[in-house]
């Protein structure tokens, strides 16, 4: 029980970083859920299907303190079929004054369906590069979660973006398709040089700042990015920001981590950022350079509470360190390579959220991120069901899509168990893998060809593994008999049922501590291919008692571990229909005398209390697992049961 006690004070002391994570994670899904809202309605235009994207040079003219935007947009387009006209994605508010190209003047027309549509003088045959010129202008319209906005911090004038996934049309004539990334774009953004108290105002966009250069009462600032990126992460802000730097080693070429905050914010934000350079050299370190090292990375603050990985420079409401740990992740995982359609949601934001654990456990240490992965349990398992991967159906529903206990807490944690499963050297190595191969380097993957990757890499078959986890539903609960026959041998049972029927059984390694009546501790890992398996596993001292898996390293919940006169106590008592709907009956040996009788749910918490009775009205209960703990006068039984 002392063991016990301290193991839970360990937990306690470790738990405010996780806190602080959830509260983040909250933030982020909330906001990737809302812009995600606008894609279930504007899909991608098919209309722009027949070129492919080369370059954009945005020449774009912004006054923080008004909401309106003006410029021109130079797109370099290479036909993928014989084309006569050409579309780009603009909402129908924003008024299109001029196209050009070489000089010539071309006619154009604009639609109720967002489209910009352009007549091109001659047809451009399959496979010829061109550009044109568009000048626009317009106040506008935000939509998903602030696509363009103008407002301010206290007191002081401010325009910034977040696109996400289909805003970028708002506010410049684009192609919004991710599956056309830009292969490269400069940003020229022009803003009066000081605001109305004669602070200057300072522009931010992605890639690496080129000039500023003062005409008059203006003042130009060039952004240059040489990497593939969809139009959604393109972005831009400006405000009287203050602006400092940190300096990332990167293993003798260092980059530079800008940070563009508010005046009222200099000192917190000082205070915050700094954790960037340590948590980007865990990344590097694991996986590989920072894919935009030969540009930036940077932090600009903007008017919302979470954060967007817009690539180079994530846009960030505060400087949380878990905030941090997730944007940053995104540059590799979201940004890099990004997820192929909406079922494969995990491989962005499963992978960022995982990596935010891996920073927990480098920077604070095993506790806290045994804390970490317990948290991410305790969501997975608040519902007997759910997969990972999505179905058609699931891509309609926003909110099944960015669901937090699926995508991003179970997502994570599968890769935690691959990661088990393969150990650190192959697991590493295969993620490494993934992000270098070339068909998908700053373009996307799919689940699929992420499977492959890992199973190329490491010669694992992980059909099963994969099968049970990320597309099945459910996870599973064990009872661990146990004896120790003679001094030097303990004989170990494994028994699993499953929360969901989606899966028969679930293979996997099995952690478990064995701890002595002095104090010694052996840590085993159980290979459990088949239900009700034993292993009879070689010991040097007196066991005590064991832990079931001591670090939360597993998806599963109402574990018992049980020595085998403890369970053949249990295995007299009975309850039943298992599942139930409205109603329970308990049998149980006239010897035993039962006293009280509580249920509790998968979060720990107590549902009801009794005294002995034949049966328990279930008929209120919610669907889902829960607990029923007996007191006896031989001793706690714990019984699991489903209701339906």
């Amino acid at each position: 029980m002392k063991l016990r006690l301290l193991i839970l004070f360990g937990l306690v002391h470790s738990v405010s970083f996780s806190q602080d994570f959830n509260e983040t994670l909250d933030n982020i899904r909330e906001a990737e859920a809302k812009s995600a809202l606008n894609l279930m309605i504007q899909r991608s235009n098919l209309n722009t299907g027949n070129y492919d994207l080369k370059y954009h040079r945005l020449e774009l003219d912004v006054d923080p303190s008004i909401a309106f935007i003006s410029g021109d947009i130079t797109t370099y387009f290479e036909a993928k079929s014989d084309m006569s006209s050409i579309t780009f994605d603009l909402a129908s508010n924003m008024i299109v004054s001029e196209v050009l190209q070489r000089g010539n003047s071309l006619s154009f027309t604009q639609n109720g369906d967002d489209e910009l549509v352009i007549t091109l003088p001659v047809t451009q045959n399959t496979g010829v590069l061109d550009s044109l010129t568009v000048t626009y202008s317009g106040n506008p319209i935000s939509s998903g979660f602030g696509s363009f906005e103008q407002t301010t911090h206290n007191g002081d004038p401010i325009i910034w973006t977040l696109s996400e996934p289909y805003g970028a049309k708002g506010w410049w004539p684009c192609k919004q398709d991710l599956i056309d990334k830009i292969d490269s774009v400069d940003v020229f953004m022009t803003t009066p040089q000081f605001n109305a108290s004669n602070e200057e105002y300072i522009s931010v966009s992605n890639g690496l700042e080129q000039s500023q250069v003062v005409n008059g009462s203006e003042k130009t600032t060039h952004f240059k990015h040489r990497y593939p990126i969809p139009a959604y992460l393109i972005a831009i802000a400006a405000t009287n920001y203050e602006v400092y730097s940190h300096t990332v080693p990167n293993n003798g070429n260092p980059f530079d981590i800008v940070n563009y905050v508010y005046p009222e914010s200099l000192s917190t934000a000082q205070a915050g950022t700094p954790v960037t350079v340590d948590i980007m050299t865990i990344f590097t370190n694991l996986f590989e350079e920072y894919p935009f090292a030969n540009e930036k990375y940077g932090h600009a603050q903007f008017g919302w509470g979470g954060g967007m990985e817009h690539t180079t420079v994530s846009f960030m409401g505060n400087f949380s360190r878990n905030l941090i740990a997730h944007e940053l992740a995104h540059q590799w995982f979201g940004n890099k390579i990004t997820c192929g359609s909406w079922k494969d949601i995990w491989l962005n934001e499963g992978f960022a959220t995982y990596l935010s654990g891996i920073t927990i456990e480098q920077l604070d240490g095993n506790n806290a991120f045994t804390t970490w992965k317990q948290q991410r349990n305790n969501s997975i398992t608040a519902a007997p069901n759910g997969a990972v991967y999505l179905s058609d159906i699931d891509t309609t529903n926003v909110s099944r899509i960015f669901n937090g206990r699926l995508s991003y807490n179970k997502g994570a944690m599968v890769l935690h168990m691959l990661r088990k499963k393969l150990g650190d050297n192959n697991f590493f190595q295969a993620l490494q893998d993934y992000l270098a191969t070339p068909s998908h380097a700053y373009d996307y993957a799919k689940t699929e060809e992420f499977i492959t990757i890992v199973e190329t890499s490491t010669g694992e078959d992980l059909t099963e593994f994969f099968s049970d986890w990320l597309y099945n539903q459910g996870y599973p609960s064990y009872t661990l008999t146990w004896s120790q026959p003679i001094a030097t041998e303990v004989s170990i049972t494994l028994d699993q049922s499953q929360s969901d029927a989606s899966v028969s059984f679930f293979e996997a390694p099995v952690p478990i501590r064995l701890i002595g009546t002095l104090g010694e501790e052996l840590d085993l890992v159980l290979d459990h291919t088949t239900n009700q398996e034993t292993f009879t596993e070689t010991v040097s001292f007196e066991i005590q008692d064991i832990i079931f898996d001591p670090e939360s390293d597993l998806i599963s919940a109402n574990n018992d571990v049980l020595s085998t006169e403890e369970f053949e106590i249990g295995s007299e008592l009975f309850v039943f229909p298992n599942p139930t709907s409205n109603v329970l009956y308990i049998e149980k040996p006239e010897r035993l005398a039962i006293s009280e009788i509580n249920v509790y749910n998968t979060l720990g918490q107590l549902i009801s209390t009794s005294n002995w009775q034949q049966t328990l009205t279930t008929s209120s209960w919610s669907s889902g697992l829960f607990f029923i703990q007996f007191q006896t006068n031989e001793g706690v039984i714990t019984k699991s049961v489903l209701k339906k």
